[in-house]
């Protein structure tokens, strides 16, 4: 079966899947496709895995995959934070179930086998009857195996299946700044995890959600049913000159005119990166909060808050696996299943040193916009499901993304602007795709 997979992959021509200008439909439907793109993308690709917060103590671990390879972020007695793949060396069974918790050590439920919180073997039952076999704690193989590559910036762990390829900074090049920004925000410089994830499930291809964060073409016909009619009942049931509330406020600017969306601009950066938005964005308007304005300045100084505070994103994208939006300190996470399945994981952070005001906004936007039960997100998920069933025809075999085609802006560095309606955004993404596909990776 290897044998034909290795064979098949070979008669793939990248060449005729991924034009300057159109991609060809199969790339989000065909099975094996896909098991190419979990080794070469996912496989070598630096993939979000958490934030050092929700492993703040020794002992505390996170579970969670990579190129549906289930591994667990720790942090051990020294410290430090390793990314392990969640196997015992033994038998092979998976150490830890549960997505959190707080360990002395990892013990396997089978026969028994301990292991240190940095994958080390700590002991193995009747360990005399393993003599002269070379399996042991002598044996570097009778570790849990730490995952080739892991590193962290700013907080935000990152790991990589392989063992060649950039660093993680040099990886993240220009969308780091917005990792900045966002731990920035903090008046004590610092980002936490707040509670659990909403996790749900698409009926879709992983790289619809992805092509869809900075696609600032769908939101003003998307979210007519959500923004829209948000925007017309606040208008008819509330005073005018009185404040929107925050649900309002968040709400409203996701059916923005044409011109707002392409004035906020494309940003596109090496390995498939990028963001809208800049020093405009559907978050720009939301009401001052005086106390966080108050204690930023004590921090920071008017001059540096007023720098921070004006960057203004909407979307970063990690990719292929993460983004964040800085002004409102949420983040998704793409879990890929299969071909027409994804887990979107959406994550609230705490601004360290912030009123809890900042905090309860990041979480009513989640609720609104990214849990399972939104008002935003179905009408995303009804247009992947659709774009999912859809290329399932024989209608035709091309997806275009020619809009403003040779009218990107070089800024060098790796650093390519357009306008919002532009195509910039998903011509980007894959031709980190088929850089990936073709040499896993850059």
């Amino acid at each position: 079966m290897t044998v034909l997979i290795e064979q098949r992959r070979k008669e793939i021509d990248l060449d005729k899947l991924v034009q300057r200008d159109r991609v060809h439909r199969s790339v989000y439907t065909d099975p094996e496709i896909f098991e190419f793109e979990m080794e070469r993308i996912w496989g070598k690709a630096w993939i979000y895995v958490g934030h050092e917060s929700q492993v703040k103590e020794p002992g505390q671990y996170f579970t969670t995959t990579i190129a549906r390879q289930p591994v667990v972020m720790t942090r051990h007695t020294d410290g430090k934070v390793y990314v392990l793949f969640n196997r015992c060396a033994h038998k092979g069974a998976e150490l830890v179930g549960d997505t959190c918790g707080k360990i002395k050590e990892f013990l396997c439920c089978y026969h028994g086998w301990r292991f240190h919180l940095d994958g080390t073997l700590l002991s193995i039952p009747l360990e005399k009857g393993y003599d002269g076999s070379g399996f042991g704690r002598e044996d570097p193989k009778s570790n849990m195996q730490r995952v080739p590559r892991f590193d962290s910036y700013r907080g935000f762990v990152f790991a990589s299946l392989s063992k060649e390829g950039p660093d993680l900074k040099t990886w993240l090049g220009g969308v780091a700044s917005s990792i900045d920004n966002m731990a920035d925000r903090a008046p004590d410089g610092e980002l936490e995890v707040t509670g659990g994830a909403f996790r749900y499930e698409h009926d879709s291809n992983w790289k619809f959600f992805v092509e869809n964060l900075n696609d600032l073409m769908h939101p003003m016909v998307a979210h007519q049913s959500s923004s829209l009619t948000a925007r017309i009942v606040g208008k008819k049931e509330l005073p005018a000159d009185k404040p929107l509330p925050s649900a309002l406020e968040i709400l409203s600017p996701f059916t923005e005119s044409y011109t707002f969306f392409d004035d906020m601009g494309l940003h596109a950066f090496d390995y498939g990166h990028g963001y809208s938005g800049g020093k405009m964005s559907i978050h720009a308007r939301y009401s001052d909060i005086p106390e966080y304005n108050a204690r930023m300045e004590k921090a920071y100084g008017e001059e540096r808050v007023k720098e921070i505070f004006s960057v203004n994103r909407h979307n970063t994208v990690f990719y292929p696996s993460a983004t964040i939006k800085g002004a409102i300190q949420t983040m998704r996470v793409v879990r890929p299943i299969a071909v027409d399945k994804t887990i979107i994981e959406s994550w609230t952070f705490r601004l360290k040193g912030a009123p809890d005001e900042l905090l309860h906004r990041s979480i009513l936007y989640c609720n609104l916009i990214n849990s399972s039960a939104n008002l935003v997100g179905p009408d995303d998920q009804e247009a992947y499901r659709r774009q999912q069933l859809g290329l399932e025809t024989q209608g035709s075999d091309w997806i275009t993304m020619h809009r403003d085609l040779d009218k990107d802006e070089d800024l060098g560095d790796g650093h390519t602007y357009a306008r919002g309606s532009s195509d910039l955004a998903f011509r980007n993404q894959f031709r980190a795709w088929k850089a990936y596909m073709s040499e896993g990776g850059r």
